[in-house]
């Protein structure tokens, strides 16, 4: 009996051992920091430096009790929300901010947990984003003085964090539009001027095509004005070289000239198949038909008269 008891005690003892033991160890990791709380009291801040390692350590089992912070960078993803610019422009802004706890006792006593903290920070640069961006012009903050303005404001809100133990590492805008209603008025107003821009380059188009074409034509009327004034030149200076050819062939051999005037009259006025000419026979037209002389047909009458006397 007495064995059995001294048996007892001793698990129980061994077992009351092993739990304070296990109460008393813990860990802190590479990347963890903590602190060691005795009744609520801020005894040890383990791994905020290089000072204290990170490892193995122990505690008082049932009177300290420890709480482990991340030493990492940790995300804080903001709101979207609908900013007023200094040029009375509405600009829907998303950012987010990357932070880390560089205090771990501060952290603890300002805002206790991570929750707090990503209100209280986004609470932060919520209100540095409204202050920074007021003062700013559309076109500043989208485009041409960006960056300058996100360093501003993480460098406000890194000041109001150190109250909270915390550094802000970065602070970033990734979309700055404008509202759905007015990206639409937008929208429709640049369609409006694109739509007046392209009315006035077809206008001048058609003017300055206008004038193109009237020059053409005047171009052209000049040109085959001149052009008609030239071949009128130059069949007159063909009809007079014409006719003093001819001029001078009638004065070589009048007989000769006189039968080819004929025969082009005989060729003009015998052309058609159904020609029909109302003309005496003894018209001098035919005078080739009765005597290839062409002497004229009293002539040959009388000289043939002659001859039978």
């Amino acid at each position: 009996m007495n064995r059995q008891a001294l048996r007892t005690g001793l698990v129980v003892i061994a077992a009351l051992l092993a739990v304070s033991f296990y109460a008393s160890v813990f860990t802190v990791g590479q990347m963890q920091q903590a602190l060691v709380l005795q009744f609520g009291r801020v005894r040890a801040v383990l791994n905020q430096t290089g000072e204290d390692r990170p490892g193995l350590y122990f505690k008082l089992p049932f009177m300290e009790n420890v709480i482990i912070f991340d030493k990492r960078v940790l995300d804080l993803d903001l709101p979207v929300q609908t900013l007023l610019t200094a040029d009375r422009q509405n600009l829907e802004v998303d950012a987010f901010a990357r932070y880390r706890i560089t205090d771990p006792l501060r952290f603890y006593q300002s805002v206790g947990n991570l929750g707090l903290a990503n209100q209280r920070l986004a609470s932060f640069a919520n209100s540095s984003l409204r202050n920074v961006l007021a003062r700013s012009t559309r076109d500043a903050i989208v485009k041409t003085d960006r960056m300058r303005l996100m360093n501003e404001i993480q460098d406000d809100v890194n000041r109001q964090a150190k109250s909270l133990g915390v550094e802000i590492v970065d602070l970033r805008m990734t979309r700055v539009d404008l509202p759905a209603q007015n990206s639409s008025a937008v929208y429709e107003r640049m369609k409006t001027e694109r739509k007046r821009e392209a009315a006035d380059i077809r206008a001048n188009g058609d003017q300055i095509a206008a004038t193109i074409r009237a020059k053409a034509d005047r171009d052209v009327t000049v040109i085959l004005a001149e052009a008609n004034q030239k071949s009128e030149e130059l069949r007159g200076e063909g009809d007079a070289e014409k006719n003093r050819i001819l001029a001078e062939a009638f004065g070589k051999d009048p007989g000769f000239f006189a039968f080819y005037r004929s025969m082009q009259a005989y060729e003009a006025g015998l052309k058609g198949s159904d020609t029909r000419l109302v003309i005496s026979p003894n018209s001098d037209f035919f005078r080739y038909f009765g005597d290839p002389q062409g002497r004229g047909r009293a002539a040959t009458t009388g000289s043939t008269a002659g001859a039978t006397r």
